[in-house]
């Protein structure tokens, strides 16, 4: 049998499986790229020949703008997540997700971390996050915290291809460290650590810069502790290194999906039997009265003669008999309800061992009922420091997706991406070449270089003062003057080269000088300005939907399994809002659940009994533009889609909040107006129908009295005219009165023509 490796050795050799020439040529290659973003363009022995031939030796750095503003594309915003239930009892829990999210991306700073991760991403060809586990975090309750490691100190298995490396066999982190560093990490471990063998092998570097450089401009990470072995300890002393590892694996574990009875209790089973005593005796005594009832109808019926003595015995034993039926059924009910519930099964999914060992029990072989074996994806960390193994771990059953989530910028389908940087290199020297070349003609053109034979001038005047303007140059008699050596002009079609190759790098790079605000390069028209800004942008949407949000949506599905490893207890989380108009969120999670007793019976927002499907919404970390999306936010809310706030809220004046507050006030205080205004209009109308009604019940009672009047008049007056005789005297007095009544109208309308005739007499003699 073949002696089994120990853990270090293994992951040695891992290690130096995964750090094959492959590897260490795409390092080399990436490192290159990454110095070239950050001004470092010139090797050591460039910068020599340049010297040495009078040449500048400077650089115009055209990929750090591109650089630049591809992170910005990405990392505009912070990403955002959501969660949809698997089913409709897990959507209020999905709702909190991406609370959750933003919280630990917040007290992660992950905006700082993603944007150094793109940045690794577009100059080293990869970038990546690590969600793991602050096991010290609130208070030892632990919290789920994202971190970046450097893209170089990872190592993937070579035979991966898969974008988000889920097919990986493992993937590894390794590190040259001091040890008393490696000790603050890890002081638990602190013996192991001191016996570990110190770091033989040189930290490698693959700069093209010399360390000591004068000029060097950008420090790579490579530190020159490293590379002599040694490093400080916090006391000042010298400290050795050594080659610390974290191995995360991918293996599969062997569980157990069983079913098994589940007796019930004695005093269930004793009250079960109990109500099925009490439920039969009523049945039986409810029965017996009937058929007591039956039989005396049946002995009415035959004394009466309608029923025959032989009939009745007949009916008598057949009521006897269903009665005994009825009574045999109901104990076979009840008896299959005890039955029932003492086969109630349960099911329960464990690790083989754990099967295995409860086998041996012999109540558990009498409760199985059957056993599925399957295997499940587990990740393993293994942490190893030289020679020393600290510590080998299972992470939790949760968490099946590695929690290293890669950021590619152009997937190849291995685990060596290119960068974004890489196809710019050659544009970036030819560029650098032209512009050192223009400047070395045009150098040489305002100071000349001179011939002249040996002996026939003063050397140390012609240096010093050949280029002075109005100089006097004396020449020795007989000698020959100094020859100006001109520089040979330069093509015109040289001048077109820079240009010609600021297009291509824009071309290639697909940032062009518009997107930077470039005037000369944009449209006249605000619609054209923003037809530009989409469709120039379509390859850079392509680079995130494609390589970008992916490894986000993943980084959403590892905080989820996290969070359901770690959150297993009751938590707040509070989320601070980037708008002062918005106010600050609370999500709460594991809240307890009590009956009566105050027992608990269970929890509510329970994260780690549902299961969720993860989503990264489409464009979250995109820029927008705020110009055409507040024009658009205007648009809709003259349709009355959205409200002045909404657009308030997306704008730069200064103390919007206020604003808002105050605009809410007025709403408030305009609503109420309103209110009122339309109640005095509901009364003013009201008032006014009644009068209208008081009107027209004033008009109908006069004309009714009228009516009235009338009546009974007419009906004097026929009484009169119908009667058998009309006494003389009595007309004479009739038409006496109807005289009188005559001459003292006639009398009053002739006093009042006196007393108009007096009025306007006076009125005529004191206008004379």
């Amino acid at each position: 049998m073949a002696k089994k490796t120990k853990a270090p050795d293994r992951i040695r050799q891992l290690y130096h499986l995964a750090d094959n020439w492959t590897r260490r040529q795409w390092e080399r290659v990436n490192q290159q790229g990454f110095e070239f973003a950050h001004d470092e363009q010139l090797s050591l022995e460039e910068k020599a020949t340049l010297e040495e031939q009078g040449m500048p030796t400077f650089t115009i750095n055209r990929i750090l703008p591109v650089v630049e503003m591809l992170n910005f594309y990405a990392t505009a915003n912070n990403p955002r997540w959501q969660a949809i239930g698997a089913e409709g009892s897990d959507i209020d829990v999905a709702a909190v997700f991406s609370d959750m999210a933003d919280y630990i991306w917040d007290i992660s700073n992950g905006a700082s971390l993603y944007n150094n991760a793109i940045n690794d991403c577009i100059t080293k060809s990869i970038g990546y996050l690590l969600v793991t586990v602050d096991k010290d975090a609130d208070n030892g309750m632990g919290e789920v915290v994202v971190q970046q490691p450097e893209p170089f100190d990872l190592y993937v298995d070579p035979k991966c291809r898969d974008l988000l490396f889920k097919d990986a066999a493992y993937i590894m982190i390794r590190k040259v460290l001091p040890k008393d560093h490696l000790i603050k990490l890890y002081p638990d471990f602190k013996n192991k650590i001191l016996k570990s063998s110190s770091d033989q092998q040189q930290q490698k570097s693959y700069t093209t810069r010399a360390l000591g450089d004068d000029d060097q401009k950008f420090f790579v990470y490579n530190d020159p502790t490293e590379q002599s072995g040694m490093g400080i300890t916090a006391d000042g002393e010298q400290d050795e290194l050594a080659e610390f590892f974290e191995v995360y694996e991918k293996q599969k574990v062997r569980y157990v999906n069983f079913f098994f009875k589940i007796p019930p209790n004695e005093e269930e089973l004793k009250q079960m039997q109990i109500q099925c005593q009490e439920m039969m005796k009523s049945q039986k005594e409810e029965m017996s009265v009937q058929l007591l009832e039956q039989q005396q109808k049946m002995e009415q019926a035959v004394q009466s003669g309608e029923m025959l003595p032989e009939r009745f015995e007949l009916e008598m034993k057949k009521a006897q008999e269903m009665m005994q039926q009825q009574l045999q059924s109901l104990e076979r009910e009840c008896m299959a309800q005890i039955q029932q519930a003492s086969q109630k099964t349960g099911n329960e999914i464990i690790e083989e061992k754990q099967f295995k060992q409860a086998l041996k029990e012999p109540q558990f072989k009498e409760m199985l009922l059957d056993a599925i074996p399957f295997y499940d994806t587990r990740i393993k960390i293994t942490t190893v420091v030289g020679d020393q193994l600290l510590y080998e771990d299972v992470l939790p059953k949760t968490i099946v997706n590695y929690p290293i989530i890669p950021f590619h910028f152009k997937w190849t389908g291995t685990p060596h991406p290119l960068s974004a940087v890489a196809p710019l290199i050659g544009k970036q020297q030819e560029i650098n070449k032209a512009h050192q070349i223009m400047v070395h003609n045009a150098s040489l053109g305002s100071s000349l270089r001179w011939m002249y034979e040996e002996g026939s001038i003063d050397e140390e005047q012609w240096e010093k003062y050949s280029s002075s303007p109005g100089a006097l140059l004396s020449v020795r008699p007989g000698s020959t003057p100094p020859t100006p050596v001109q520089p040979a002009a330069l093509s015109s079609a040289f001048f077109g080269i820079v240009q010609e190759a600021k297009g291509d790098m824009e071309y290639l790079a697909g940032i062009y000088s518009s997107m930077m605000g470039d005037t000369g390069g944009q449209h006249d028209t605000y619609r054209g300005m923003l037809a530009m800004d989409e469709y120039g942008t379509r390859r850079i949407k392509q680079w995130m939907s494609t390589s970008i949000e992916p490894a986000l949506m993943q980084v959403g599905k590892v905080i989820l399994e996290y969070c359901q490893a770690v959150y297993s207890a009751q938590k707040r989380f509070r989320i601070i809002q980037p708008s002062a108009l918005q106010e600050e969120r609370q999500a709460e999670i594991n809240i307890p659940m009590y009956n009566d007793m105050g027992e608990a019976i269970g929890k509510s927002m329970d994260i780690t009994a549902h299961k969720f499907d993860i989503r990264i919404v489409q464009g979250s970390t995109l820029p927008i533009n705020r110009w055409a999306y507040l024009e658009e936010l205007k648009s809709l809310m003259q349709l009355g889609v959205v409200d002045d706030i909404a657009v308030l809220a997306e704008t730069d004046l200064k103390n919007k909040e206020n604003i808002a507050e105050r605009k809410s006030l007025y709403a408030q205080l305009q609503g109420q107006m309103e209110q009122l205004q339309g109640a005095i209009k509901d009364k003013d109308g009201t008032i006014e129908t009644l009068e209208r009604q008081l009107v027209q019940a004033g008009i109908k009672s006069k004309v009714m009295q009228a009516e009235m009047e009338i009546t009974k008049k007419k009906e004097s007056v026929k009484s009169k005219m119908d009667g058998e005789y009309l006494d003389t005297e009595a007309k004479q007095k009739v038409l006496q009165s109807a005289m009188l009544q005559n001459a003292e109208l006639t009398k009053a309308r002739a006093g009042d023509m006196l007393q108009n005739l007096k009025k306007d007499l006076e009125s005529s003699k004191k206008s004379e």
